[in-house]
């Protein structure tokens, strides 16, 4: 009996080819994720392999031989496949998330579509995969479509073969409508279809688009728009409007209903503008531009990695980005936690509550406060100004820090300790007094009269 170690089965081997093949076949075809998968359970690859190894050495120990060990071939195949699987992996995730400059000329040509009457309060969904859309109404009860096709190819002969089979098709699917290109794979990048939809102004509308911006206007009910890559404007609607966006800024105005703008995919979006909202305004998630809100009547709810905002309304503007969180005229309560955001807030008349960290709380009463401050920070100062008319209690304590304060009376007591913090406790004025409780370290307590 040879006492060396023999060649190995190679039934290691043979699973992972073929495992790797049937992979690569069902996403080529069927769209399969195989990105999501083997970035989640590649170390099965490893479980498997240890598993067939044991059994090999089990099976060699029972015929009495040496067996079951890893072979320099078997490492160096599953280094390759981890190597061209990772590389597959990254190009997807490149072509998927990423705005790749467009490779050849581009070759357009125009899309006539018949109208369909439909009944004035049908749900509409427009679908798309790259290319503009642009969504209007009518009080005609049809929908109208136009549209222009354009193929990316090296030649026109490519573009025009390409093109023959591209079109528009408006579906009765279940118990609405759909509007969506026909003729091609929405993902492949070649092709994109700009469309102009005209419908009932009381439909309900849906949008999905991957790339390319999306406007619309003058709908009388509920909108919902989810766009991954591009621009989305909404303006002139009676019902609730919902944006779900990943890339993009979003501009909302002139909606009697309510508004929801989220960003749930894990990136970071673009900019945010909501003006003139007759209910209330929900953002959640992240954007790296500015969020501003302006005139919304029922409030406004803003929660994002670092900041959670609650207002009870909003007759002037909000405004949040690049450091800074603004607040000005917001009547009602106002509740705010964040972090490393310089707070500046402007005539609030409703209990007030800010939590800060690593940056400034400015707050500025133009009349009297009528409800009760609370302002907690940390390393970072607070600056409180009020009109010298006011009348209110206060309990400041400054943590390593100190207190300058404008106003002055016998129920105004301030201390200092040898160790830097000082505290300010008691009442100003006469008649109902608001309480006010401010709280920093390592930062300092200004009140000032507001002149």
């Amino acid at each position: 009996m040879a006492n060396g170690r023999p060649r190995s089965s190679g039934v290691f081997s043979g699973i992972v080819l073929i495992t790797i093949a049937a992979l690569f076949l069902l996403h080529n075809y069927t769209g399969f994720g195989i990105g999501e998968v083997l970035a989640r359970w590649w170390p099965l690859i490893l479980i498997f392999w240890g598993l067939i190894k044991l059994v090999e050495r089990m099976a060699a120990h029972r015929e009495g031989r040496a067996g079951g060990w890893i072979t320099p071939g078997e490492v160096f195949l599953v280094i390759a496949m981890l190597v061209l699987v990772g590389g597959f992996v990254a190009w997807d995730v490149v072509r998927t998330h990423v705005n790749l400059p467009d490779i050849g000329n581009s070759y357009s040509y125009d899309v006539d579509v018949a109208p369909l009457s439909v009944p004035a309060n049908s749900r509409i969904t427009v679908l798309s995969g790259r290319g503009d859309l642009n969504i209007r109404s009518s009080d005609v009860p049809e929908i109208r479509v136009s549209g222009k096709k354009s193929i990316r190819t090296w030649n026109e002969s490519d573009a025009e073969r390409l093109s023959q089979p591209v079109s528009i098709e408006i579906a009765h699917q279940g118990d609405g409508y759909e509007v969506r290109p026909t003729g091609f794979d929405l993902s492949d990048s070649r092709y994109a279809v700009d469309m102009d939809v005209v419908v009932p102004k009381k439909s309900q509308i849906v949008v999905r688009n991957d790339r390319g911006n999306i406007v619309l206007t003058d709908m009388a009910a509920d909108v919902s728009v989810t766009g991954r890559n591009g621009d989305i404007e909404i303006s002139n609607t009676t019902g609730n409007v919902s944006v779900d966006a990943r890339k993009g800024d979003i501009k909302v105005t002139d909606t009697r209903g309510d508004v929801s703008i989220a960003n749930n995919s894990g990136r970071v979006g673009g900019e945010v503008d909501v003006v003139n909202a007759g209910g209330s305004l929900t953002i959640n998630g992240e954007f790296y531009g500015p969020v501003r809100a302006e005139k919304i009547a029922k409030g406004v709810r803003f929660v994002s990695q670092r900041s959670d905002l609650t207002l009870n309304q909003l007759t002037g503007h909000m405004e949040t980005g690049s450091g800074n969180f603004e607040i000005v005229d917001a009547p009602g309560n106002i509740n705010l936690r964040t972090g490393s955001n310089d707070i500046d807030i402007e005539n609030p008349s409703g209990r007030l509550n800010v939590a800060n960290r690593n940056a400034s709380v400015n707050v500025r009463f133009s009349s009297p406060p009528k409800d009760d401050v609370e302002i907690n920070n940390s390393s970072g100062e607070i600056n409180l100004s009020i009109p010298g008319s006011s009348s209110f209690e206060i309990q400041a304590d400054c943590h390593s820090c100190d207190i300058d304060s404008d106003f002055s009376a016998p129920s105004l007591k301030k201390t200092s300790k040898e160790n830097g913090d000082s505290h300010l406790e008691g009442k100003y004025g006469s008649g109902r007094a608001p309480r006010n409780v401010l709280k920093t370290t390592y930062g300092s307590i200004t009140l000032r009269k507001t002149t």
